[in-house]
């Protein structure tokens, strides 16, 4: 029997809150220097995906504008950032991507683009995908599995096919491909309310299948548990898993991942330009350092040793190898 969704917060309370277990094991979370500035362009997104915390989907209309986009990169002209790592959403759903990335190029030696695949195979992708090629943006795809059904059923109906046909012509490309400088990697994360398999064999599960079946190559694969927020959240309220999933992340606590966590080194710009200490914090609305500041009100990002930010959703980036 599912549980009421609206006692998500009282199931909370059975939880050491994380900021408790930080100082359990005598730690702060606190920013050294900040190299990556993410982007997050907006929440349209062609997918309707079960584990999304940002909730993205056709329906919804949050994006980044170019007065918006004017702002980041001026942002970005102050700071040598060494990393740009724009995300949604599907950003390929912005209609400004090309033309933002031909702007971020020169601002910072590393250009990410965060894609599900199945945005780049029914956008324009010949045009774009010729953009990201000819200025070497390094590809973040999501694939869950390399399993139809276990994919579709996160995913929807008809997303393998368009994966498939995607990873093709990127490799194609030249992505992917030992010596090519076109990294290709790839991120997968459980179906359930469980905890993701050991990275190195997940990795060799995939490129053995991939290979083999498929004649699919990559760079690299990573695994990260999903977080609980957005989709993700109210599936495990509804299935009456929240408590369970919760107490399997605070089970799998690594206090060695703390010191590697994202947010350490990363500030992340929401699609109308706000501040945030990473993706997850903006979905709950949670301000860099507790304190809600604009881009167009800030020269720099957050001094080290800023406090960041926590909440229990931080258990899913510090369960076992971490989210860094």
């Amino acid at each position: 029997m599912g549980t009421d969704p609206s006692s998500a917060k009282f199931i909370l309370k059975s939880i050491k809150p994380f900021s408790m277990t930080l100082s359990q094991f005598g730690l702060n979370l606190t920013r050294s220097e900040t190299t990556t500035l993410q982007i997050n362009v907006g929440f349209l997104c062609n997918q309707v995906c079960k584990h999304c915390h940002l909730e993205a989907g056709p329906k919804r209309a949050e994006i980044m504008g170019r007065e918006t986009i004017k702002q980041v990169i001026n942002f970005a002209q102050k700071t040598k950032f060494h990393v740009i790592d724009i995300t949604g959403g599907a950003p390929e759903l912005n209609p400004n991507l090309p033309r933002m990335i031909g702007e971020f190029s020169p601002l910072a030696p590393r250009i990410m683009l965060r894609t599900n695949l199945t945005a780049l195979y029914e956008s324009d992708n010949d045009r774009l995908l010729k953009v990201l090629a000819d200025s070497r943006v390094a590809l973040v795809a999501s694939l869950p599995s390399v399993n139809a059904s276990q994919l579709e059923a996160q995913r929807g109906n008809g997303s393998w096919e368009k994966s498939l046909s995607t990873l093709r012509r990127l490799n194609e490309l030249g992505y992917g491909e030992p010596l090519s400088g076109l990294e290709l990697d790839l991120v997968c994360n459980p179906a359930g309310a469980f905890l993701p398999a050991s990275q190195k064999q997940a990795e060799e599960k995939f490129r053995s299948d991939l290979g083999r079946k498929w004649g699919i190559v990559f760079t690299s694969l990573y695994t990260f548990a999903n977080t609980p927020l957005g989709r993700f959240r109210q599936w495990l309220v509804e299935s009456g898993n929240f408590e369970k999933y919760m107490g399997k992340l605070v089970s799998a606590f690594n206090h060695c991942a703390v010191d590697k966590l994202m947010c350490r080194t990363l500030v992340s710009v929401s699609w109308d330009g706000y501040l945030y200490d990473c993706d997850f914090n903006q979905a709950e609305a949670i301000p860099a350092g507790g304190i809600r500041k604009h881009i167009s009100e800030v020269n720099s990002p957050p001094p080290p040793g800023t406090p960041i930010a926590v909440s229990d959703h931080c258990y899913a980036c510090t369960a076992g190898s971490g989210f860094t």
